[in-house]
């Protein structure tokens, strides 16, 4: 069987980076340092090449124009945690909404890169050394990881969502004020009248958990309070209920908590509930970081009001400047506020 092509249904060829040089009335190499954005192009020739590319429906080669430019226009998102930790906490799902909201104006796609211990973080370097991205924006980092010493040492823009353990004058980072949110959350309990007051602080490896743990323990001391009752979590409803129970059994004096994070507390409520102990009538709860737990538990919790979304946003715009030539190491550190609800 002879099969008949229609010439006229052909695809019709792509246009070349030579058919826009010459529509456009420049070279071919101005065309091609136009339309991958280099600087030292004459915005006459610069309008010239954009209206060629518009009329001949000219799309650039990703891999040459990555040969070019030196960028492959992709930054990641480091969540050194487990998938589990990921999909369970808010917090994450804060964090990427503000920095996709702000790469995307930019025309930056974002990948996602979660990296366990082990195997699953050599390889998350590997990716990152082999510069597969041009730069990273790194979340809910541990002591363990050393992740500001791996990024500095490469040289790869990156910016911290969280103060990092090390390389603060080497890599920029957004932050909130955890000491002085950890001594408002001790502070409300303090006026309320509690005078026992227990502590379930987050992680002793995360920057997060120190600084709440020391805003508690300065608040306290403040007061003339005892700062013993004190039991460790891991930002998690499991590990908060735990800690909670913990403290209850050590300590079953206790009139007032403050808990480093409101997931955390939500599990902290149950073990209250569970002894007996109402809320905030026997026990006085304040959490930590009002991003969407906080008003729907019962009662609503009081809690430590962190800009999450701001600071997420922040973290990209720094990025952002990194990549256009910027400084490396930049610092910036938001205010907390106290938001008062019905446990405390």
């Amino acid at each position: 069987m002879t099969r008949v092509v229609d010439e006229s249904v052909r695809a019709a060829p792509l246009p070349t980076l030579d058919e826009v040089a010459r529509m456009a009335g420049v070279s071919r190499a101005t065309a091609s340092r136009a339309i991958n954005g280099a600087e030292k192009v004459s915005p006459r020739a610069r309008s010239a090449v954009d209206a060629a590319v518009r009329a001949l429906g000219y799309a650039p080669n990703p891999a040459a124009r990555s040969l070019v430019t030196r960028r492959t226009d992709s930054v990641a998102l480091v969540v050194p945690e487990s998938d589990d930790v990921l999909f369970s906490d808010p917090f994450f799902a804060r964090t990427l909404s503000g920095v996709s909201r702000v790469l995307g104006a930019r025309d930056l796609q974002l990948v996602m890169l979660l990296a366990g211990p082990g195997d699953d973080e050599q390889r998350m370097l590997r990716y990152l050394r082999n510069r597969h991205i041009d730069g990273a924006i790194v979340v809910s980092h541990h002591r363990k990881h050393q992740l500001s010493d791996q990024l500095a040492g490469m040289g790869l823009p990156c910016v911290f969502v969280g103060r990092p353990w090390t390389s603060i004058d080497r890599v920029a980072y957004v932050d909130t004020d955890n000491v002085a949110g950890g001594s408002q959350a001790t502070e409300a309990l303090i006026a309320r009248g509690c005078r026992r007051i227990g502590t379930v602080a987050g992680p002793a490896d995360m920057t997060a958990g120190v600084d709440r743990l020391r805003g508690w323990r300065s608040a306290m001391r403040e007061a003339g309070l005892a700062d013993d009752a004190v039991v460790h979590g891991d930002f998690t409803e499991a590990g908060g209920e735990a800690a909670a129970e913990q403290l209850l059994a050590e300590h079953p004096d206790l009139d007032g908590l403050a808990v480093a994070s409101d997931l955390m507390a939500v599990g902290a409520l149950r073990a209250l509930a569970r002894a007996g102990r109402r809320v905030p009538d026997d026990v006085a709860v304040v959490g930590y970081d009002d991003i969407g737990v906080a008003e729907r538990t019962s009662p609503p919790l009081t809690t430590v009001h962190a800009p999450v979304g701001d600071m997420a946003e922040q973290a990209a715009r720094l990025l952002i400047e990194q990549l256009d030539g910027g400084p490396r190491a930049m610092r910036i550190v938001f205010p907390p506020s106290l938001v008062r609800r019905e446990s405390a």
